[in-house]
């Protein structure tokens, strides 16, 4: 019986021995890689142009974008009176649309008066290349002018209602104190900015 084991252990050795010589042997091993299965998306957000037809980006100070930003605001504002009295926001924050508003309209103007002398700064330029004569400065002229006037209202406008909000805030801070919901830091903060804005109308 051990000597039928033996030798079918032999047989079976000999034949793997064999079989192993006749095998082709590789001196480099097969690098196989699998393909991805998942392949990465392109992102779809991405806008592509053309560097000839890039559109110059304009910044914070330039009108065109402050008049976006306006007319946004004033539909925010028209709302938020109704939005306020559903009980969807609270009464500050209506209050804060209108205010930024203003706000808005102080800056449109003040960028106005810039681009005015920055078209001054240019005719002014032709003038003294001889492109233009003097008379054709007064347009140039007239607008700054006009442009100035309207800043310094529309800054007028700006200080009042920042200062009428300021003390509109200082008299809820009080109230909250006085019911015991505020705070006193609170009721100073509010009072150091009242100060701080009757000293710049000042």
């Amino acid at each position: 019986m051990l000597r039928r084991l033996a030798f079918a252990l032999l047989v079976g050795s000999a034949i793997s021995l064999q079989a192993a010589e006749e095998l082709p042997k590789d001196p480099e091993p097969i690098d196989i890689e699998p393909p991805l299965l998942i392949q990465e998306a392109p992102n779809r957000n991405v806008v592509y142009t053309r560097p000839d037809k890039a559109a110059p980006q304009a910044g914070p100070g330039d009108p065109a974008v402050i008049t976006i930003a306006l007319e946004k605001a004033k539909k925010s504002a028209a709302s938020g009176e109704r939005l306020y009295k559903a009980g969807i926001i609270a009464k500050v924050d209506a209050e804060n649309r209108v205010l930024k508003v203003i706000r808005l309209e102080a800056d449109l103007a003040a960028a106005r008066v810039e681009e005015a002398k920055q078209s001054l700064a240019a005719a002014e330029s032709r003038l003294e290349a001889g492109e233009i004569v003097e008379s054709d400065l007064e347009p140039a002229r007239t607008a700054v002018a006009t442009a100035t006037q309207e800043a310094e209202a529309a800054l007028a406008k700006k200080k009042k209602a920042e200062r009428e909000s300021a003390e509109i805030n200082l008299r809820r801070q009080q109230k909250l104190l006085a019911m015991g919901s505020g705070g006193r830091a609170a009721v100073n903060r509010a009072q150091e900015k009242v100060a701080a804005l009757q000293d710049e109308e000042e």
